[in-house]
């Protein structure tokens, strides 16, 4: 995994959605999320949906991108573990919706939720 949370494409895509900094912070997450979900089940062997809380926050103290990045306490796991956990939520919605698994969602699939999200707010 590279040591930025997302790539470049998956930056510019983001950027250029109708979004709030707020709303595109949470997009950002749970693309993020969503790849580090796959790799979790990937290794696994388990779905997306699957994966326990306990593999994500093992998943999180073991990955050598984020070690190496920020100093990482038992208060960070927890807080990191608690935000792709909480982006389950959306990811699971944008499935359903997509009548799929959430293996199969695109970054442009999320974005595209989290624009249709944003405007229903607004409304």
């Amino acid at each position: 995994m590279e040591s930025d949370f997302l790539k470049p494409e998956e930056c510019a895509e983001v950027d250029m959605a109708l979004l709030s900094s707020k709303e595109k912070f949470s997009a950002r997450l749970a693309i993020y999320a969503l790849r580090v979900l796959k790799q979790i089940a990937g290794e696994t062997g388990l779905a997306v949906a699957e994966v326990s809380n306990q593999q994500v926050m093992d998943w999180v103290r073991n990955d050598q991108s984020i070690q190496q990045s920020i100093q990482v306490d038992a208060s960070f796991e927890n807080f990191f573990t608690n935000l792709v956990i909480a982006s389950l939520r959306p990811l699971r919605q944008i499935a359903a919706e997509s009548e799929g698994a959430i293996e199969q969602l695109t970054v442009k699939q999320v974005v595209a939720w989290f624009e249709k999200d944003a405007k229903i707010r607004r409304e």
